[in-house]
């Protein structure tokens, strides 16, 4: 079998490129591979493991070429609140990281890829930077020499006053020697040598021979991971499925976004569905070896690209490398300082706030603004299952309010005597004939024309608006000739007019016939009150019947 039926695209041509940007993708990936593992609760072994199982299981099956996968911070942040929920028995830990991606193979196999892009903006932006909060909140203890509160955020903060009034000198300065070299590292090196590698170098360096006091993080289990059955309580399982679920939906929405960055870098376009199934493979590998799960990597992703890597076999040799230095440096990493992975997360948390909507803010929509912020305050200190649904549900309704001002302002009221119309914005004016066919009714005949489609969130204002409006005319011609769509509320609704209209004895006319418009009304039994003769395809054909029926009811 050849090297290109396993990793398609791959040729002699960028062989090479490939190659180089696993390599350079691995160097990356190490240093936060381990300081996610870390922060996760999990050991910086299980960040390591997750790097090597996700990143090479993905890359095989997923639908981004240059992609490079991974733990990231989101993902991280989600684990360690997992782990914290099932300290007692880790394994349900590792079953949730198991059920998070069979979901997403779920999501690609049903092709619900293109439909997580949906979620606003406003809550990924303030979900995003309420991550990047708790990395720098939780991150602060281990910088200074001591364990990170179990207990979550408002705990931590909660013990930084005391614990900055006793702080671990040699632990704070290789911390912040980290944080600096993280930061500072000017960019003609960058190039050769990313500011993470360099930082864990040098400070666990300045550590072993200089600043001793530092703890380190010990003991790292060596050779392959023990597998972790799935394990299930049913006193359990519904906060499980819950877990399963944000981390499926917050990997899914991170991969996919990181998708889009690869595909404006290297002009190529992503397969999502596949992409999905590729990282629910990986992720439940990742379950199953008690490591913990990742996501598509943007930094990692963008260092493969500009190193050369153009196919997924890049991102499977970047796993491939990090299982050659897990298998053979894994007492190197031993001495490695808390505090220096703690100085690089400072960072990582610094980049996922979303500072470019934060710069915007007094320029942003309140009612934008209003959603951001308080997902960025449930995300910090209730949970992030609650911030991701409230986010969600207030983007939701508030689309929906400016949806139904828009679409309101498409329902045109003709009144009497036909010139012009009353609605909410532009005038929508009648062709000649239909003008005089109007006028000619001697203001019998009322017209209420929809344009455009119309959905749930404008079916009270459409019942409110309407209501009353027909007194006095003796035919109502309902025109949905320019709908392109209605929903089942609207289909509600507009059974709530046609019974006002039979109350007032009044002949409806319906026209639009045979557009998905009004064959939704059909399927809903709505028109069951209208004759079948009263049901046209045109607004002329509609306005003849209406004043046909008129005469027929003054003689």
């Amino acid at each position: 079998m050849q090297l290109n039926q396993i990793f398609p695209g791959v040729q002699r041509g960028n062989l090479r490129g490939d190659i180089y940007g696993g390599v350079t993708a691995a160097v990356v990936a190490l240093p936060l591979a381990l300081a996610f593992g870390v922060a996760s609760g999990a050991g910086a072994i299980a960040g390591l493991w997750g790097a090597i199982l996700v990143g090479f299981f993905a890359a095989l099956f997923g639908g981004t070429p240059s992609q490079v996968s991974g733990p990231t911070g989101p993902i991280t942040i989600v684990m360690a609140v997992i782990i914290t929920q099932y300290a007692h028995d880790l394994r349900l830990a590792f079953t949730v990281v198991m059920l998070a991606g069979a979901m997403q193979i779920a999501f690609g196999v049903l092709k619900l890829g293109r439909y997580i892009a949906y979620v606003p903006f406003s809550v990924i932006s303030g979900f995003m930077s309420g991550i990047g909060l708790i990395i720098i909140i939780i991150q602060l203890a281990p910088m200074i020499g001591f364990d990170t509160s179990k207990d979550g955020v408002v705990a931590a903060l909660q013990d930084l006053p005391d614990l900055l009034n006793d702080p671990v000198f040699d632990a704070a300065a290789v911390g912040l020697l980290a944080l600096a070299i993280s930061i500072l590292l000017p960019r003609r090196l960058r190039t050769y040598a990313p500011p993470p590698l360099v930082a864990l170098i040098a400070g666990t360096f300045v550590a072993l021979f200089f600043l001793n006091g530092a703890p380190v993080l010990g003991d790292i289990p060596r050779g392959l991971p023990e597998a972790q059955m799935p394990t299930f309580t049913s006193g359990e399982f519904g906060g499980m499925l819950s877990g399963a679920l944000i981390l499926a939906i917050l990997g899914s929405i991170d991969s996919l976004l990181t998708s889009l960055v690869a595909d404006n870098v290297t002009r190529t376009h992503h397969n999502s569905d596949r992409e999905l199934i590729g990282q629910g493979i990986g992720n439940m590998f990742a379950g199953f070896f008690g490591a913990i799960p990742g996501a598509g990597a943007t930094m990692r992703t963008m260092i493969n690209v500009r190193a050369g890597g153009r196919t997924s076999l890049s991102g499977a040799l970047h796993a491939v490398v990090l299982l050659a230095l897990v298998l053979g440096l894994a007492p190197l990493a031993e001495d490695i300082p808390s505090a220096v992975l703690a100085g690089i997360l400072l960072k990582v948390g610094w980049d996922i706030i979303d500072w470019k909507y934060l710069r915007r803010i007094r320029h942003a929509p309140r009612e934008e603004t209003l959603v951001m912020l308080t997902v960025l305050g449930l995300t910090v200190f209730v949970d992030l299952v609650t911030a991701v649904a409230v986010g969600v549900i207030m983007a939701s309704l508030i689309s929906a309010r400016k949806l139904s001002w828009h679409q309101l302002s498409q329902l045109h009221i003709h009144p009497r005597g036909g010139a012009g119309s009353e609605n909410a914005g532009s005038v929508v004016s009648l062709t000649q004939a239909e003008g005089d066919l109007l006028a000619s009714a001697n203001g019998e005949v009322l017209l209420l024309q929809l344009n455009g489609p119309f959905t749930y969130g404008s079916a009270k204002g459409m019942v409110q608006l309407l209501t009353g409006r027909g007194e006095g005319y003796k035919s109502v011609v309902f025109d949905f000739s320019g709908t392109p769509m209605i929903d089942g509320s609207i289909a509600m609704a507009v059974e709530e007019l046609l019974q006002q209209a039979r109350d007032e004895h009044q002949t409806v006319i319906i026209s639009g016939l045979g557009g998905p418009a009004v064959e939704m009304l059909e399927r809903m039994g709505v028109l069951e009150s209208v004759p079948p003769k009263h049901r046209v395809s045109g607004r002329t054909e509609a306005l003849e019947l209406a004043i046909v029926a008129v005469t027929k009811s003054t003689l």
